[in-house]
């Protein structure tokens, strides 16, 4: 199941393919977030499946829940591989996320349903004085991700930094907040290298910056398998 996933944080489709040209045959796994889908919409990842490519579409929908069911039902159709939403929306919305997701599946593929617990830039000084929740931030992972199992979601977004958590709940764990040694946390507080979330269990690994700003982009992509897979 281990696998690197590339977090195609580009502002438009142009710089997008032009990184991906380099990665001819590889067929990378691509996270498409925000950013990108707010841009371009459904028909980047339409052109991404062509391609050959998996997609993680990283839209972190947090609602109602039947804003959210009918979401999920349009995303199903995309067929992408993973999506998320937000635990903090509580079971009955996850339970309505996965329900859509179900309903709108082509072909009778199922796209795997995350839960976003924290994000790899809240402290636990950032959780308790501006978001007021008490107690240290794997400890709100863990209940989070056992809210997300409840509502029969098959993993969660942590940190790696929480893999071991979700490995003990029985949950897949797709964490951010990746960086080799040698880089720049930037914005991430709580982050791992491609080695050390191995060691923790992670699932999944995704991973910005130390791949889309290397020099050689698929160099450091080809590290990255070669630390982790």
């Amino acid at each position: 199941m281990n696998d690197v996933i590339i977090a195609c944080d580009f502002s438009s489709q142009e710089e997008l393919f032009t990184f991906l040209k380099p990665f001819q045959g590889l067929n990378p796994f691509l996270k498409v977030g925000m950013e990108l889908y707010y841009k371009e919409g459904p028909q980047l990842v339409k052109k991404l499946k062509d391609m050959g490519c998996k997609i993680f579409l990283d839209l972190k929908l947090h609602d109602i829940p039947t804003t959210v069911h009918k979401a999920m039902k349009n995303i199903a159709s995309l067929g992408v591989e993973i999506t998320n939403c937000h635990a903090a929306g509580g079971i009955l919305m996850m339970q309505e996320a996965k329900k859509g997701l179900k309903e709108g599946s082509i072909d009778g593929k199922e796209t795997l349903l995350i839960a976003v617990t924290q994000l790899t830039s809240t402290s636990d000084e950032i959780m308790n004085n501006e978001l007021l929740i008490p107690g240290h931030v794997n400890d709100v992972v863990k209940a989070y991700a056992l809210n997300a199992k409840k509502a029969g979601l098959e993993g969660v977004v942590c940190s790696a930094l929480e893999a071991s958590i979700m490995k003990e709940i029985g949950m897949i764990s797709v964490t951010p907040g990746i960086r080799f040694a040698d880089d720049s946390k930037d914005d991430q507080k709580r982050v791992a290298t491609p080695s050390y979330a191995k060691e923790l269990g992670a699932s999944y690994i995704v991973v910005g910056r130390s791949i889309t700003a290397a020099t050689d982009p698929v160099a450091a992509y080809k590290r990255c398998v070669k630390e982790f897979c």
